[in-house]
């Protein structure tokens, strides 16, 4: 199931499906194309039901594939998220800039949104001490949502040196012009923004 639909597909197809699909048992999103190849093989090898949701925007883009990706056996395990970085994408492009500046960024790819892999997501909190989440869905009831909650409703809580920042698409239907498609989704530029003010650094 593609999600989103490809660049300036207006209101419907544009919109991410995400936070639709995250009461279903089993979600999985590949961000690269070892995680798409090993997470369907997995998915088809499970005997429970799964949405597989790929990002048509990244049909485009391409990524680099290790020996052991491109070997027949090759298989992710469902529920396991992945440090990515460095990489490319938003939340990268992001991460390169600010590390020019002396912030580290830890981008977790969480290939799965159901079964949260929450280990990965706790021990990199207890790691970098703060939390910013990305997403191309709408910010009400998002993933970042269910992410933050989880955070703040454990013991991590008090490993956190700052309130945890949601990052989103804007909450309005996804506009068919590209520029205006543009000004909805999440940038680099926004969470530069957000990270320089989580941690009072002065643009």
């Amino acid at each position: 199931m593609g999600n989103p639909c490809v660049d300036s597909t207006g209101l419907h197809s544009g919109q991410g499906l995400l936070r639709l699909t995250a009461t279903v048992e089993k979600v999985i999103s590949p961000y690269s194309s070892e995680d798409g190849k090993g997470l369907l093989k997995a998915a088809i090898r499970d005997p429970d039901p799964i949405v597989f949701l790929e990002n048509e925007i990244l049909y485009g883009v391409q990524f680099p594939m290790s020996d052991e990706a491109l070997s027949k056996d090759f298989i992710l395990p469902i529920g396991k998220a992945k440090i990515e970085r460095p990489a490319v994408e938003t939340s990268l492009e992001a991460a390169k800039e600010l590390s020019g500046v002396g912030i580290e960024l830890e981008v977790i790819n969480l290939r799965t949104l159901r079964p949260l892999d929450e280990q990965t997501i706790v021990q990199s909190v207890a790691k970098t001490n703060h939390l910013v989440t990305v997403e191309q869905g709408w910010p009400h009831c998002g993933i970042g949502s269910e992410i933050c909650a989880r955070i703040v409703e454990s013991e991590t809580f008090y490993h956190l040196d700052s309130s945890p920042m949601r990052i989103a698409a804007v909450d309005t239907p996804m506009p068919y012009a590209n520029s205006l498609e543009v000004a909805t989704l999440p940038q680099a530029s926004d969470i530069i923004h957000t990270v320089k003010k989580m941690l009072g650094v002065n643009s």
